[in-house]
């Protein structure tokens, strides 16, 4: 069975936050010398000055997209589509969890002005 990855990565989050609202943000990733952590937003210590990156999970991906549809085609493939209505078409993008095709798609989104 397939691992879901629950939240964005470091280089996935650190190219969000380039693309979306910061405050979009429900988590994010701290690190120590050894290795790096993931902490829920909430928990009032988030800081930037110490290095601080703002993450997304999937929750958070979602409601960005204003809760696209999400399916599960196979067990390593996921879509995630959204209707384009300047086109009346869908705007479809797949990856083997849905972390990572809700940040194709915000990808994609941004590349067509749709952001």
């Amino acid at each position: 069975m397939a691992i879901i990855k629950s939240y964005s990565d470091l280089q996935q989050s650190k190219k969000l936050a380039e693309i979306l609202p910061l405050e979009s943000a429900d988590m994010y990733w701290w690190s120590t010398s050894l290795r790096y952590y993931i902490e829920a937003m909430d928990d009032g210590d988030f800081n930037e000055e110490e290095g601080h990156i703002r993450a997304w999970s999937l929750a958070a991906l979602l409601k960005t997209l204003n809760f696209p549809s999400l399916t599960q085609n196979k067990e390593d493939e996921w879509e995630v589509c959204v209707f384009d209505p300047d086109n009346d078409n869908y705007i479809e993008k797949t990856a083997s969890n849905p972390v990572d095709a809700c940040y194709e798609m915000i990808l994609k989104l941004k590349e067509l002005s749709m952001l």
